[in-house]
């Protein structure tokens, strides 16, 4: 494709935008920026491809050099996309799905729909056909761009909405008679002529919103959760050198949905910011995928959710630490101790390529067992705590061995401010975040807006917390998961579920309450059981009942009387998750939704 003019306008444009230019700007409003000179999409875009250009910026594993795409595609194939939609008639405010796995047209698409301050709707992977249905229908959506894998989910909800197909970004037409999706016919928007003085004209404002991300969290109830432009990069401006400072170049490993906010703002938007070189994975993370990626691509940086590292930890760590008295009399031992859990996290590093420097965990809570030997083996780990509302970040740790704190997740981030509701005599509150970081509020939804909200501002997330003296924050638990004791105590679910997995064998558990007890549910590795113990699959079988009755005494033993578990139950199948790999708790126990059932059948 040959230069045309308004090519040589785009180039010109991004030469104009040196890192000088954006480099610690104070702002009238007392911000200062750090890596853009505005805090929307077009300004992202003119900062990346300027400062960076023919650096590669995205790949994808074992596909070829000929995919790979650098900071200057980017800008002229996100000018592309927005020019076609402004062809089409697309203007402020519309909003247009992106639905689909995690590759570098998503972005391309992304940042063409918020450049015209038109509104993004990601659709996380994992949904059902239904979820997908709905939100296309109450977003109000005029177009979708989905993948090739994807549409089969939707393709009753299509008529009458424009469709663009990530694979290629080709604008499919209404009528694909006698082909295949994949294989249908279109324009393709990366070669349309480039409009770039009408797309600076569109260039949408700060408190415009960029993305409706609908939820669907572990209450069971799905929400559009509004993002303005600056919500997500004034979060990921600020965060590009506090928790590590990031080298252009460096490699990162992108296993996580990008239509989820935590990897959009930390895994994509931040780290582009930084220069950072990123290849996706292409496929689940399946660990004959993952392990081979991991050894190629020898990532500086990942994000994950803590089930990843939690699997490590239990199928490489705990055999070697609980399996060997030898080592298990060393590890007691200050001096060796402390030798040994270096050794153990070398070997961890080579496994994720040797040159980790930044282990990104959140999404969910991080097992406090699996927290506390990352700790000790140097492991460069960091936590961060947040919520789609605020961006996501509210606090967190740098991967620096100084920096993690286990038990805490780390700094309230510097813009925030946070405050804890209703705190009890232990010094735990709800925590409540207000900032530039916490979203323009839920779409089209005035009551639970109104109930989000303190009346001076502050957005309540719903989880409980402490902050110590150091302005660190520690998580407790849900405000709907907490449990009051008979006495009126307040029981976290979460620290019992804690010291539940913490014990061997056991993959994952579940506390909850039932008949004025509590229940824990417990999923153990029946494989590993009967390895351990040189017993058949059926004889783990039967003592797996005696083995959780021996875990609900050991567990009590170090409870108080009244968060004590009364009822022990063998959970046989997997929990039903949350696309961040929470459990879905209002889905347990399920003796009493099935008493609800033959309740309301009566």
């Amino acid at each position: 494709m040959g230069k045309s003019r308004e090519k040589e306008k785009a180039d010109r444009l991004r030469k104009e935008f040196s890192l000088r230019e954006c480099r610690q700007v104070r702002r009238p409003d007392g911000l200062m920026m750090k890596t853009v000179k505005g805090y929307t999409f077009t300004d992202f875009v003119e900062a990346v491809t300027a400062r960076y250009q023919d650096r590669i910026c995205y790949r994808i594993f074992r596909q070829g050099d000929e995919n790979d795409m650098t900071y200057n595609q980017l800008g002229w194939y996100s000018y592309a996309v927005a020019s076609y939609l402004m062809d089409k008639g697309v203007k402020k405010g519309d909003r247009i799905a992106i639905f689909g796995e995690s590759c570098p047209n998503w972005m391309v698409m992304y940042l063409g729909i918020t450049m015209l301050g038109a509104i993004a709707v990601p659709i996380l992977p994992d949904f059902s056909a239904r979820e997908a249905k709905f939100i296309i229908q109450d977003s109000g959506s005029i177009g979708v761009c989905v993948n090739a894998k994807q549409q089969p989910k939707i393709a009753d909800s299509l008529e009458g909405i424009m469709v663009f197909r990530m694979d290629d970004l080709v604008h499919i037409p209404e009528s694909i008679e006698g082909y295949t999706f994949d294989k249908a016919p279109g324009f393709a928007m990366k070669s349309t002529k480039l409009r770039v003085k009408d797309v600076l004209a569109a260039k949408p404002a700060e408190d415009d919103v960029a993305s409706l991300i609908y939820t669907s969290g572990t209450t069971g109830s799905s929400k559009g959760v509004e993002l303005t432009h600056m919500n997500i990069l004034r979060c990921a401006d600020l965060a590009t050198d506090v928790y590590i400072d990031i080298k252009p170049g460096w490699k990162a490993l992108s296993i996580l949905p990008m239509s989820h906010v935590y990897e959009f703002t930390i895994g994509q938007v931040l780290t582009l910011l930084a220069g950072i070189d990123i290849t996706f994975l292409g496929k689940p993370p399946a660990v004959s995928v993952l392990l081979p990626a991991l050894a190629e691509v020898r990532p500086h940086v990942m994000l994950s959710v803590p089930l990843l590292i939690e699997k490590v930890y239990r199928s490489a760590v705990v055999p070697v630490l609980k399996g060997n008295p030898k080592i298990g009399r060393m590890i007691s031992m200050p001096l060796v101790g402390s030798f040994v859990y270096r050794t153990i996290g070398r070997k961890i590093m080579t496994t994720f390529g040797h040159r980790l420097r930044f282990f990104g965990i959140g999404g969910a809570p991080l097992d406090s067992e699996v927290e506390l030997f990352l700790h000790k083996a140097h492991f460069p780990y960091a936590i961060g705590y947040g919520l789609t509302e605020t961006s996501p970040l509210v606090a967190g740790c740098g991967s620096a061995h100084s920096r993690q704190h286990p038990g805490f997740i780390g700094e309230i981030v510097t813009d925030d401010s946070v405050i804890l509701l209703n705190k009890n005599e232990e010094g735990v509150g709800e925590i409540a975040v207000k900032g530039p970081n916490v979203m323009r509020g839920y779409y089209n939804n005035p009551e639970l807006n109104k109930e989000s909200f303190t009346e001076d501002g502050y957005f309540r997330t719903g989880d409980l917390g402490f902050i110590d003296k150091h302005n660190r924050l520690a998580i407790r638990g849900r405000v709907k998961t907490m449990i009051l004791g008979p006495g009126g105590e307040n029981i976290y679910p979460e620290m019992i579920e804690s010291l539940i997995n913490s014990q061997s064998f056991v993959e994952e558990s579940l506390v909850v309450p039932e008949n004025g007890g509590l229940v824990a549910l417990i999923k153990l590795d029946m494989n590993m059981m009967a390895e351990k113990l040189k017993i058949s699959a059926q004889e783990a079988q039967q003592e797996a009942q005696k083995y959780i009755k021996a875990i609900r005494n050991q567990v009590n033993s170090e409870l108080s009387a009244y968060s004590k578990i009364s009822e022990v139950q063998l959970q046989e199948e997997p929990f039903d998750r949350t696309p961040t790999q929470k459990i879905k708790r209002f889905l347990y126990p399920k003796k009493k939704a099935k008493a609800e059932e033959r309740k309301d059948d009566k």
